[in-house]
């Protein structure tokens, strides 16, 4: 994907070449509002609008969840965070998505390609850089909470976007340049090389507009980004009340079986 300050990062291919992808995945049966975007962003000087890529397999996810996706996944679910939207969960670690409705019923997960830059924080001004101004260690997929919207991009391309000023989106994984392996990353069973993009999220289409897409569609809904450097707590502080969250449910359940 494409993490840059303007839309045709959101949909533009260009990224940071990384080392070619490890072998294909076996083929499997495979509270904060923001504003819905009106304007679309203006293109870079250069830039290309990339077309989805076809992948041949859904991609199987076969990465056990990282701890601090667990205990997020389980404070949101906890403190109904989410309020009544659908959220997703982003296992930077696992390069993995999962994804739940608005009551918090698990709807599937999936693989995804996320900014190569390993950090947690979109470098300041990134949005006004040119693509070639950004160095790998700026592609970063920001940690955190946001509440997102489907949007236009440049060339009339519809995405979620993510963090609308610093160019985050998440959409359908595409690409201009065939030495980034795209495909082949999000099909390989190892998430090391499914760092890729300058930042935005990149998903199989039939998971994408079979499953997330229905969910956000209407309203929007909430993604969370688990850190890949800082503690969980640090970006999401209320985590820490977990542990009383689910002790006040344990016992709202026992008074209840009396």
């Amino acid at each position: 994907m494409i993490v840059a300050a303007l839309a045709a990062l959101a949909l533009s291919g260009t990224a940071f070449a990384a080392p070619q992808a490890s072998s294909a995945r076996k083929q499997a049966t495979a509270k904060a509002g923001a504003s819905k975007p009106t304007a679309k962003k203006p293109a870079r000087k250069g830039a290309k609008v990339a077309k989805p890529v076809a992948v041949p397999v859904e991609p199987a996810p076969v990465m056990p969840r990282s701890e601090n996706a667990e205990r997020l996944i389980a404070w949101v679910g906890a403190a109904h965070d989410n309020g009544k939207l659908p959220y997703a969960v982003i296992d930077k670690p696992a390069a993995t998505l999962y994804l739940f409705a608005a009551n918090g019923d698990f709807l599937g997960e999936t693989p995804v390609l996320l900014g190569v830059g390993i950090g947690d924080d979109s470098t300041p001004g990134v949005g006004a850089k040119n693509l070639d101004d950004i160095g790998p260690a700026e592609r970063t997929t920001p940690a955190g909470r946001f509440v997102t919207k489907f949007g236009r991009a440049f060339g009339r391309q519809r995405v979620l976007w993510v963090d609308y000023a610093n160019a985050v989106a998440m959409h359908v994984v595409t690409s201009l340049h065939k030495n980034e392996h795209r495909v082949e990353r999000l099909l390989s069973p190892s998430p090391e090389d499914n760092r890729i993009s300058f930042g935005c999220i990149n998903v199989g289409a039939r998971f994408y507009n079979g499953k997330l897409r229905p969910q956000f569609e209407k309203r929007g809904g909430i993604v969370y980004i688990t850190p890949d450097v800082k503690p969980l707590d640090e970006i999401f502080p209320r985590v820490r009340l977990l542990p009383y969250l689910a002790a006040a449910g344990d016992a709202t359940g026992a008074g209840a079986a009396r």
